[in-house]
């Protein structure tokens, strides 16, 4: 018994901890504590270290539970009791914090919900007319509006994605040597080219999304512009839009066939040049 006796005795006084090192014999008024199951050098820890360490464990979170880097023990973390005051108000602190993310992604979704309905009611009023499209929203049922209006941004972003002059492009590419009259509307685009080069995915580029996004949202705007210029005796604003929409697509998807065609020529017909030499001194 005296020999356990003196083990114990020279293991508190050898008592060193583990975050700055210090020893009873460095300071013997700090509070020690061993809040896990490890043993040997990392068994004790000044109470006051042991805090600092767990504050930036949980770094500021004070629920957050902390263990043990070593043995991955869970340190039993206990607070004084608090006042009914102080507890209604800490609890209505956690409910808070755990309803904001929910809060924050409501509104979220709620703003552009409601910014979809409001941009397809002025496409609405835009493309009918400024009469006309309110005559139709007053008439129509709000259910039917309420579900119907959101879904015009929607479908002109999907519109958009739809990247139909690729797939004319590689028809062309792969017919236009049986269709003479392409090359004089196109020049180049028969010729055989030396190597296939590579193509990005359209999609991958987050400049090419933002640039989908912009381009829808401002067609309907474009193509009632087109359609005023190109269309002006149709007495329909309907039809003059539409009109003018198709007469946009068509119009711009040419000049896209025809600027990425020779982007790929010129893609094609790439060279790598020699290292020029130095003459040696």
């Amino acid at each position: 018994m005296a020999e356990e006796g003196a083990v114990v005795v020279q293991q508190i006084v050898d008592r060193s901890c583990w975050v700055c090192f210090a020893t009873d014999e460095d300071d013997r008024t700090a509070e020690w504590v061993r809040p896990c199951r490890c043993r040997g050098s990392t068994k004790w820890v000044h109470q006051s270290c042991l805090q600092r360490w767990v504050d930036e464990k949980q770094r500021g979170n004070s629920t957050a539970r902390v263990a043990c880097p070593q043995c991955n023990a869970e340190y039993l973390i206990v607070f004084p009791k608090l006042g009914p005051v102080v507890y209604v108000l800490d609890l209505a602190d956690r409910l808070i914090s755990k309803a904001c993310p929910f809060a924050a992604a409501g509104i979220m979704v709620g703003s552009i919900y409601w910014t979809a309905v409001t941009y397809g009611a002025v496409t609405v009023m835009q493309v009918v007319g400024h009469k006309e499209g309110l005559d139709v929203m007053e008439r129509a049922d709000p259910l039917f509006l309420l579900i119907g209006l959101p879904t015009i941004p929607v479908m002109l972003i999907l519109g958009k994605m739809i990247r139909w002059e690729d797939y004319v492009l590689r028809l062309w590419r792969k017919y236009s040597n049986k269709l003479q009259i392409l090359n004089s509307i196109f020049p180049g685009i028969g010729c055989p080219v030396p190597r296939i080069p590579a193509e990005a995915s359209p999609l991958a580029d987050h400049v090419s999304a933002t640039r989908i996004l912009c381009g829808a949202l401002v067609f309907p705007t474009i193509a009632t512009i087109v359609g005023k210029l190109m269309f002006s005796s149709v007495n329909s604003n309907l039809q003059r839009t539409i009109l003018g929409g198709i007469a946009f697509v068509a119009i711009k998807g040419a000049f896209k066939v025809y600027f990425k065609q020779q982007q790929y020529l010129r893609q094609a017909h790439r060279k790598i040049l020699n290292f020029p030499e130095t003459e040696e001194a």
